[in-house]
């Protein structure tokens, strides 16, 4: 990697060629919108402001373009825009299963999933034979006596099996939630107990690189604690069998009986539960429903991902990740997708390149830490593996410096679009992300979603340009929650998105956005530093400190002062290759200050073993705040919603230290 100076943030690394619109996806859509509803529309910017003020006509075009089916005609889009309370196609009746039925029959003879694993060889399963796997787990949730609204709940693993029980729930109108079977049972009961399931699906245990890890005590603590439970169907994924349970075998044994269905259900009716992180409290559980995901789905995978038949999308997740929705919703548009199961690092980090490499996806998702780290070794993938089926690339899950942008534009030549983007599991969609139409600004996300009113607001809840605000979106979406489990009279749903700005959903990041509309997200909102009234986001710190070559990684709270004055700014690095002296303190305080300004030079810097994240990799800076301002550490944080529970115990002794 060249230069990390040699690139500011919006420099245009990425530009599409004269022939985008006719080869892109976006591009037949507009070719439709104007051949077929006579609108035109000149540039992006003016397509978006269409997509966001003519909600109703916007997203027919997307039910027809896509041409969704219901049992019942499409006699209103959007009832009433007052948020929360937008009702959207109303009197239709549709399926996502049976959305994806219905393309994978049109194309029998594909792959559907290629699953990757270190528990077993990999596999590939066809349409035909991803159907009626599907059609195999109907029947045995009908003979297990479930109902529509019935829930199901699985502790597996991101497996062909998964997907096809996901799916085979959605046919039958039963909900769905899941979690990774890494997570402790703790992690598990707090967000399945919420939804007091009848079925609980799980595996007998996995190997993650070259450790073999038996999870039956695990599911022996889990089934205690969800009373609720009426059958465990447990997959010998390891060779083990779990006591007291249905085998897969057994439950999977009955074909079905004729063409493989999925029951008409209202637009909104429940597919599945997401969860918050649960750092605090238990975690939310947030409900989507068939046809907001159905026609997100179709939007974001289609328009803005590229995504079509002969497609295959690879992307790392687990079963806890709303990653892991939008990687089976890719099937929807007539792709196929990438399951990996295992560690993406063993047995070191050229791993996830040669699962590519094997998998030959069209589009490849990474983690901006994954691509700093490949960047930092100085690795070389296209030139030691065969990335030539990779025409998309993507990334999200936390911000990515512009080093990250130039290396990847260095490794596949300029060629290959990165369309970085971030979503959230509340809409379980993209909000700003690229467009293969649009260029790719070095550190910024390009556009604003079709589709997503949204924008930034200062404390007055006013739009703002070219400084940092919260996110919020002004109006409807159909991917917005239905509702939170249990959350009768929706007083938890509004005071987290709707309380600080009535009518307007607030989404708890804090970003900038620029004139022509591309996006820099610093940090959740939440955990936002204010230096004497200077704000301050997280990411711009991460961004200058992480790239030095000797820093893993790295945590920034601040701990304000009481009487005013500019507090305590506090900053941790994991550099297991040098010792925090003198001179690497020097270092970083003067690429913070030279690079960003006096006030982002931390008061104290200290060296930890690593930093806290949450099961889907988000930086506990919050909890990590709390406990250093003196809080009861199992106040703020279970330890069972960390992807390492031992990685506060640095902080702990050091706000011990400090008392």
């Amino acid at each position: 990697m060249g230069d990390p100076n040699s690139v500011e943030i919006g420099d245009v690394l990425w530009e599409p060629g004269p022939d985008a619109r006719r080869t892109s996806r976006i591009g037949r859509y507009l070719d439709w919108l104007e051949s077929e509803r006579g609108f035109t529309f000149d540039g992006y910017d003016e397509l978006w402001q269409w997509s966001v003020t003519d909600l109703d006509t916007f997203w027919r075009t997307i039910w027809d373009y896509f041409d969704v089916q219901s049992t019942t005609p499409v006699t209103e889009v959007l009832t009433d825009r007052t948020m929360p309370g937008a009702t959207w196609f109303p009197g239709t009746h549709v399926n996502y299963a049976g959305e994806i039925l219905r393309r994978i029959a049109a194309r029998p003879d594909d792959v559907a999933i290629v699953g990757l694993s270190q528990t077993r060889d990999t596999v590939k399963v066809g349409n035909r034979e991803l159907t009626d796997l599907i059609g195999r787990i109907r029947e045995g949730l009908r003979a297990l006596g479930l109902t529509r609204n019935d829930r199901v709940v699985a502790y597996m693993p991101n497996i062909p099996e998964t997907v096809a029980a996901y799916l085979a729930c959605a046919s039958l109108g039963l909900i769905w939630a899941s979690a990774a079977p890494e997570f402790g049972p703790r992690a598990v009961t707090d967000r399945f107990a919420q939804l007091e399931p009848t079925v609980l699906l799980v595996v007998d245990g996995y190997r993650y690189g070259d450790r073999d890890v038996d999870v039956r005590e695990r599911v022996a603590a889990i089934r205690a604690a969800l009373p609720s439970l009426t059958h465990t169907v447990a997959l010998s994924y390891n060779g083990r069998s779990v006591p007291d349970t249905v085998s897969w075998d057994e439950f999977t044994a009955a074909p079905p009986d004729g063409p493989v269905e999925a029951d008409p259900l209202p637009f909104d009716h429940p597919l599945c539960v997401l969860f918050s992180s649960g750092t605090t409290g238990l975690p939310k559980p947030i409900v989507h429903g068939h046809g907001g995901h159905i026609v997100e789905s179709y939007k974001n995978h289609v328009l803005s991902w590229d995504l079509g038949e002969g497609d295959r999308l690879m992307w790392f997740s687990t079963t806890a990740w709303m990653i892991w929705n939008a990687l089976v919703a890719t099937i929807m548009t007539g792709g196929s997708i990438v399951c990996i199961d295992g560690n993406p690092a063993h047995p070191d980090s050229t791993a996830l390149w040669r699962m590519a490499e094997e998998a030959k996806p069209t589009m490849l998702g990474l983690s901006p830490a994954f691509i700093m780290g490949c960047a930092k070794q100085g690795m070389q993938p296209t030139d030691d593996f065969d990335l030539t089926s990779i025409r998309i690339l993507s990334a999200a899950g936390s911000p990515l410096p512009p080093d990250g942008f130039v290396w990847l534009n260095e490794q596949f030549g300029g060629d290959v679009p990165l369309l970085i983007g971030s979503g959230g599991t509340d809409v379980c969609t993209g909000i700003v992300q690229g467009y293969p139409i649009l260029p790719v600004y070095a550190g910024e996300m390009a556009a604003k979603c079709l589709g997503v009113s949204v924008f930034a607001y200062d404390d007055d809840g006013r739009p703002v340009v070219g400084e940092l605000g919260e996110m919020v979106i002004t109006e409807p979406m159909p991917s917005m929650p239905v509702a939170f489990w249990g959350d009768d009279g929706m007083a938890r749903y509004r005071s987290t998105y709707f309380e600080l700005f009535p009518g307007v959903m607030r989404f708890g990041d804090w970003v900038r956005f620029s004139e022509r509309g591309s996006s820099i997200i610093t940090g959740r909102s939440d955990a936002t530093l204010n230096r004497a009234g200077v704000r301050i986001g997280t990411a711009e710190i991460y961004q200058v400190v992480e790239r030095l070559a000797d820093v893993d990684d790295s945590l920034v709270v601040h701990l304000e002062d009481s009487d005013g004055g500019m507090g305590e700014l506090m900053l941790f690095v994991v550099s297991p290759g040098r010792d925090l002296d003198d001179g690497f303190e020097r270092e970083l305080r003067s690429a913070l200050r030279s690079q960003l300004s006096p006030r982002h030079v931390p008061d104290t810097i200290a060296s930890v073993p690593g930093v806290p994240r949450s099961l889907t990799g988000k930086k506990l800076e919050l909890p990590v705040k709390r406990i250093l301002a003196g809080a009861d550490p199992d106040s703020v944080v279970s330890r069972q919603a960390l992807a390492d529970p031992t990685a506060l115990d640095s902080y702990i002794e050091l706000a011990e230290a400090r008392r």
